[in-house]
């Protein structure tokens, strides 16, 4: 009985831990500002330019740069912002939406 306990515990703990550290955000004090890029050619007609992203990293942003992209039928892109939060401010990943 002790052993199926201890397991149902450790599970608890499990799932909490991971909720928590999935649902963890970073937050700065101001929004910060994308580096200059160049934008290449595109390399077809149907190709659409999505801007670069700010992606979280052992507790600061990196800017990861803007890219082409082929959409599927009925896709467009939007873009990602910054979402003001009670100390300052979270970045909301751009996607693809309908």
């Amino acid at each position: 009985m002790k052993k199926y306990v201890n397991r149902i515990i450790l599970a608890a703990v499990l799932v909490v831990g991971f909720s928590v550290a999935s649902s963890a955000q970073v937050v700065v004090r101001a929004r910060l500002s994308a580096p200059v890029a160049v934008r290449p050619v595109a390399p077809t007609p149907r190709h659409v330019w999505v801007d670069g992203d700010w992606r979280p990293r052992r507790g600061h942003y990196e800017y990861q740069q803007g890219y082409w992209a082929a959409p599927r039928r009925g896709r467009h892109y939007i873009p990602g912002y910054w979402a003001p939060r009670r100390h300052g401010y979270v970045w909301i990943e751009g996607h693809w939406g309908r």
